[in-house]
């Protein structure tokens, strides 16, 4: 077994299958691979939380990349190994921004230790409300009941929903911003747009070249399906698109590999890996 490898997956349309879920057939091959000393992670947009829920079954033994980079965390307990945030003044000028584009986000936010994601209900869009609608009984959900107590605490990710016209203007302004990292795609199981922002450090190649030197490892191998990918794509030795990924990261890619419904990410691991 090569431990000087570190195997890292995107998760929605890579390693999860088209019902957002992750096969007994991946669980059983990639399991099996960490317990011989596969040092391998994933790499999400996904919270712990909704990450845990989505591949459930799969070894705690790993720190698993989160919020597109902002944070590795250890799977089993939460802890954080590496984080990245937004300055006060950051936070005041996306808060301006989104107020003047009248966009009502999703604000992302640790208040007294304790994760949550604030929201002004009287604002709630269909985006919105499908997706609170997918995450019933997750404690971090707290509405605020005045627009202007949701931009509190230390914020490190903002969420818009919406269609693609409505996001896009905020989007360009935001995109010129070295500050930030922003992403206007296409939600995988729904027809709405997000926008998201984060902090310039947090992507899934920062995190990943940092998780690199916990690991002590020296070559990277990812796998992934959309345009968020191709900076992971970029810093890895080798990088697999899925054949249900887009275009645009194909091009980067080393090769490509079964789609995630038919586990293409556990099949190549279980035959490339001795």
């Amino acid at each position: 077994m090569d431990k000087d490898t570190l195997y890292v997956s995107d998760l929605d349309g890579t390693l999860l299958n088209s019902q957002g879920e992750i096969s007994s057939y991946s669980l059983k091959v990639i399991n099996e691979l960490i317990e011989q000393g596969m040092k391998f992670t994933y790499a999400t947009a996904r919270s712990l939380v909704s990450a845990s829920k989505a591949v459930k079954g799969l070894s705690l033994h790993i720190p698993v990349i989160v919020y597109n980079g902002v944070f590795i965390l250890e799977a089993d307990t939460g802890k954080i190994l590496y984080s990245t945030g937004f300055s006060n003044q950051e936070q005041e000028d996306i808060r301006l921004i989104l107020e003047r584009e009248k966009l009502f986000p999703l604000v992302y936010t640790y208040k007294e230790g304790q994760e949550k994601v604030c929201w002004y209900p009287s604002r709630e869009n269909e985006g919105i409300r499908n997706y609170l609608s997918r995450r019933r009984g997750d404690k971090r959900m707290e509405p605020i009941g005045d627009e202007e107590s949701i931009y509190q605490g230390a914020i490190f990710y903002y969420t818009c929903i919406g269609e693609r016209w409505e996001l896009e203007k905020c989007y360009n302004i935001l995109k010129q911003d070295a500050r930030f990292r922003v992403t206007l795609q296409q939600e995988i199981y729904s027809s709405e747009y997000f926008l998201e922002i984060m902090p310039v450090k947090a992507s899934k190649a920062n995190a990943i070249f940092e998780l690199k030197k916990i690991w002590g490892c020296k070559t990277i191998i990812s796998f992934g399906d959309a345009a968020n990918d191709i900076p992971m794509f970029q810093i890895s030795d080798s990088a697999y698109a899925v054949e249900n990924a887009v275009n645009e990261l194909k091009k980067y890619a080393t090769g490509v590999i079964p789609s995630n419904d038919k586990d293409g990410v556990a099949d190549f691991l279980r035959k490339n890996i001795k």
